[in-house]
């Protein structure tokens, strides 16, 4: 979310001053408040089931930037309909992923999770059932040094993601896993990528998955990993802040529509983007799986 608070200078002296450049450089020309305002207003007409926001909810991840965008999710939803991940913007500097996950805390927890966050305790993967479907949340937003922007998906994490996934599974439920770093090799360049591709997609091909979502890319792509029966679909999406004009394609977000029943699940993505004008949202794209 934009536009840049002022920081003072203690959170300037550190690896925020790189992102603070960058900013200042490239991301306040297109990261425009207003586009995210149309696209909630879109949402908000189609007023879907859940909203699921894969990371990267700050830029420098300062105490006021988090302020902001928690007070940003309160006026988005109740936290039982809106479900988020950390990225790495959310975990800019040491602290920061604390911070973050302790703010955002009501839309992290898991179903059978603590009512209150500690600081003990693992938050990732967490798994949230509504209706026929189960959302199961995983985190790969780590700080990293200036110019580094990579993600870390360790063996606890897998090994707690593939027994929600099989419980689930087991339960009939349509399983959604989200991730920030996109899960595929080659998706970023390597000071982006995802450390633990590998094991996250034996995670997936042993857990078994309908739909994987990222984000981190700013791109809308689809690729696909092997699952248990079937090719899982990994799908991500434009900034929701980004604005015409720049490098990466305009703010947009998926509407998935989920029906049908274990072993014969159909799954529909429709694709809505920024108009050209700048001052609307409108369909772009339909795609069955």
């Amino acid at each position: 979310m934009g536009p840049l608070p002022d920081l003072s200078f203690r959170e300037l002296a550190s690896k925020r001053i790189t992102g603070f450049v960058n900013w200042h450089r490239n991301r306040r020309n297109h990261l425009v408040g207003n586009t995210l305002n149309l696209l909630m207003d879109e949402i908000e007409r189609i007023d879907p089931d859940h909203l699921a926001i894969t990371g990267d909810l700050v830029n420098l991840a300062s105490s006021r930037e988090i302020e902001i965008m928690t007070a940003w999710l309160h006026e988005a939803g109740e936290p039982e309909n809106i479900s988020v991940i950390p990225g790495n913007h959310d975990a800019y500097v040491p602290g920061a992923y604390e911070k973050t996950t302790k703010a955002w805390y009501p839309y992290m927890r898991a179903d059978k999770g603590p009512q209150e966050w500690d600081d003990d305790f693992h938050c990732y993967p967490y798994m949230r059932v509504r209706g026929p479907i189960a959302i199961i949340g995983c985190s790969t937003a780590v700080a990293t040094p200036p110019f580094a922007a990579s993600g870390y998906f360790g063996q606890r994490q897998a090994r707690e993601t593939v027994n929600l996934l099989k419980a689930a599974g087991d339960a009939g439920l349509f399983r959604v896993v989200m991730i920030h770093h996109p899960p595929i090799r080659g998706a970023t360049p390597m000071h982006k990528r995802m450390l633990g591709i590998r094991r996250f997609a034996a995670t997936i091909s042993s857990g078994g998955a309908e739909l994987v979502l990222h984000g981190h890319t700013h791109l809308n792509t689809v690729h696909w990993l092997k699952g248990q029966t079937n090719p899982v679909p990994v799908v991500s999406i434009a900034s929701a802040s980004q604005g015409q004009g720049g490098k990466k394609p305009p703010a947009a977000f998926n509407l998935f529509s989920i029906t049908g029943e274990p072993g014969s699940w159909n799954l529909l993505r429709e694709r809505f983007e920024l108009t050209l004008d700048g001052r609307s949202v409108t369909l772009a794209e339909t795609t069955r799986f």
